[in-house]
Formats: structure tokens, C-alpha cells, sequence
């Protein structure tokens, strides 16, 4: 700032500001906020302005929300949207492994499964959640570190923008564990990917690459993140026909087999995961948007957040009643088996079984819940 505008910011301003954050100080498990100085596209740190960046915390349970959690982000994000200080907002996880997988199975299985009335207090605090993302009045970036599955997917699509680590995984979890993507996906999905793409994401449940979600148009840029003796490389899991800028990034990818897919997996082991380009091009990301008049910025956000906002406020409300209800049959049991099963017995219910009861007209009971167990078809 030169000395006339510094003169005139000093000269000009309220003495006594208003605060207009429900609660002046916050602290909730599992969420960090931090205040980080802006900086120009070049690097270059600009004095008294910041990004805000709201980290999930949850490293060990792969950034997975619990309950509280879930109002640590709303709070964050009102905070983030007041402060007159920052720019942009950057929407994390920990670690290398996971953006955020959803909610928290744990959570999910041990409490909330079979008691819908429960569940469907915790829904209102998640539509809030996603809400808080959708009417912030800063842009929102989500930095894509690991990770992005279910829950995750969707509260990472509220976002305006995302910055993806080429490792990142993509994708929901819904039919698979008990339940459906309609916490945003069944919304967001349609507009940003088209009817087709949504369906195979939606019900077949299959995760995909960061390349898929580049080429499929859910991220807007991709930096490789494996260091292969001590140069980075792309994804070695994928192949790819198209090759971009300076990283050497590519796109376009599908997923390797075979040989080649073995090879890949050894050239991972020797690499080492590095989310220096990741936080490189954030920031670069959030210099060019402070680079724009703040007002027109917003205005220019809740336009073209529109399509996404109509959907979801056309259908959350619904939404939550049908998943609270849910919880008493097919979550009840999903949720369970994520749960409690291993890497050995896996982590979903005998579906077959489960279809072949209900044609019986087998009604939904403990005994049955019990028998599709991931440790039933062990024993």
C-alpha cells in the first residue's frame, strides 16, 4: 500500500467495528483456522491481508467430520466470510493422505446408526455446513490434498475452485455403504459433470483419478505431488496421451494394468509424497484473485454459485428427512459394516444376500442386519 492510500485507510476508519460473528471465540476438535498473509502471484507478502484456511484435523480417520467438526467448519467459514481482512479462503485437510472422506463411519455406526431422530439433528448442522461454503462471501478454494470421497466429494464441490494433488482420488461411497449422495452430489453433480458421468459416479460408487476429475471438469488445475529422486513426477498409476506447462502434468488419464500397473506402484514406493506445488499454486491461485475489486468479486460468486445454490436449496431439506429414516434399515447396516469390518473380512455388507432376503419379503430386523455383517460371512 503507498503512503497516500495508507493515509487515507488510516484517516477514514470506524473507530468501533462490529463485530458479526455469532460467537467471538471458537474452538471446535478437529478444525484448525488459521490466518496466513496474502501474497502477490510472484510470492511477494502484502501487509495486512490474509488467506483463511480451515483445515479438517482428522489425519488418523482419514479428515472424516464428527459431529463437532461439522460446526467447527460453519463457524469457521462465518468467520472467514466476515473477516475484512482476508481474500480468499483455502479448504483443507491434513496430511498427504485425505481431503476428507465424509462423515465419520465411526460416528455413524456407534451412534447415530438406528436412531434416526438423532441423525436428523445432525443433518441440519450438515446442510449448514455446506450452506456456509455456498453463501461465503470470499472466494473458497478447495485444496485437494489426498482424498476426496463421499461427504468429502460433496462438500468439496460447494467449493468455487479446486487445486488437486495428482495423487488425489475422487468419488462417492453412497449404494455401496447404506446410503445415498443426496448431501450435494445428487445436486452439484449433473450441472458440473453432465446426467451420464453423474449416474456412474453416483451409483456405481468407483472411485476415480484426479486426472478423470480434471478431464471431467470438478478441478480446475492439478500439480504432481510424488518426488522420485528428488525431481517430481506424474501420477505413475495412470496413463495419459496429453502433457502441460512446466510441472510436466498430464491429463486425460485412466488407470494403469497389468505390468505397467505394477511398475507404477514400485516407482511410487520409491517416491516420496511432496505438497509443495500444491501450496504453490494455491497461493498463486489466491494472489490473482485479490488482484480483482472484492465487491464485484462477490457479486460475481453468488451469480455463479446460482445453479448449484437453486439445486441444493430445492432438495436438502428432503434430503435430510429420507437419511434420517434411512438409518433405521440400510445405513443402519452399511455404516455398521464399514465399521466393524478389515482389510481381511472387507467393509461391505453380502448384498446378494441381503437382495435374495428382501425378495422373500424378509422384513428388515436385527437378525437380518446381523447376517449381513462382513464377520457373518467369515464365520
Amino acid at each position: 500500500m503507498t503512503a497516500d492510500v495508507e493515509s487515507v485507510a488510516r484517516d477514514t476508519a470506524p473507530a468501533d467495528l462490529k463485530d458479526h460473528n455469532l460467537t467471538p471465540d471458537w474452538v471446535m476438535p478437529g478444525v484448525l483456522y488459521e490466518k496466513r498473509p496474502a501474497t502477490m502471484p510472484d510470492g511477494a507478502v502484502v501487509p495486512g491481508l490474509y488467506n483463511a484456511w480451515i483445515t479438517l484435523d482428522n489425519p488418523d480417520q482419514f479428515n472424516s467430520y464428527t459431529t463437532d467438526m461439522v460446526k467447527g467448519v460453519i463457524l469457521a467459514f462465518r468467520a472467514a466470510s466476515n473477516a475484512r481482512d482476508v481474500v480468499a479462503v483455502v479448504f483443507t485437510g491434513s496430511g498427504d493422505k485425505a481431503f476428507c472422506t465424509g462423515g465419520n463411519t465411526k460416528e455413524y455406526a456407534e451412534y447415530y446408526a438406528g436412531n434416526p431422530q438423532e441423525y436428523r439433528q445432525y443433518m441440519r448442522l450438515f446442510n449448514d455446513m455446506v450452506t456456509s461454503i455456498l453463501t461465503c462471501d470470499k472466494p473458497v478454494i478447495c485444496r485437494v490434498n489426498g482424498m476426496r470421497i463421499g461427504g468429502g466429494q460433496e462438500i468439496g464441490m460447494a467449493c468455487d475452485f479446486s487445486v488437486a494433488q495428482d495423487l488425489a482420488r475422487f468419488g462417492q461411497a453412497g449404494p455401496k455403504h447404506g446410503s445415498a449422495a443426496i448431501g450435494g452430489a445428487t445436486d452439484f453433480l449433473p450441472l458440473m459433470i453432465g446426467a451420464e458421468q453423474a449416474m456412474v459416479s453416483g451409483v456405481m460408487c468407483e472411485p476415480f483419478s484426479a486426472h478423470k476429475a480434471y478431464q471431467l471438469g470438478i478441478v480446475m488445475d492439478l500439480v504432481p505431488a510424488l518426488k522420485v529422486e528428488g525431481a517430481f513426477v506424474a501420477n505413475p498409476l495412470v496413463v495419459t496421451d496429453r502433457m502441460l506447462d512446466d510441472y510436466g502434468r498430464m491429463v486425460f488419464g485412466v488407470s494403469k494394468s497389468g505390468e505397467a500397473l505394477a511398475e507404477g506402484k514400485e516407482m511410487l514406493k520409491k517416491g516420496e509424497v511432496d505438497l509443495a506445488l500444491l501450496d504453490a499454486k494455491v497461493e498463486e491461485l489466491c494472489g490473482k484473485l485479490m488482484l480483482t475489486f472484492p465487491e464485484c468479486t462477490t457479486k460475481s460468486l453468488e451469480e455463479l454459485r446460482k445453479p448449484k445454490v437453486e439445486a441444493w436449496n430445492r432438495n436438502h431439506e428432503d434430503a435430510r428427512a429420507w437419511l434420517a429414516l434411512n438409518m433405521m434399515a440400510e445405513a443402519r447396516a452399511g455404516f455398521r459394516a464399514f465399521n466393524e469390518g478389515t482389510r481381511e473380512t472387507g467393509r461391505e455388507i453380502d448384498f446378494v444376500a441381503l437382495r435374495q432376503a428382501l425378495a422373500k419379503g424378509t422384513p428388515w430386523s436385527p437378525e437380518l442386519t446381523e447376517s449381513l455383517m462382513p464377520k457373518a460371512r467369515q464365520g
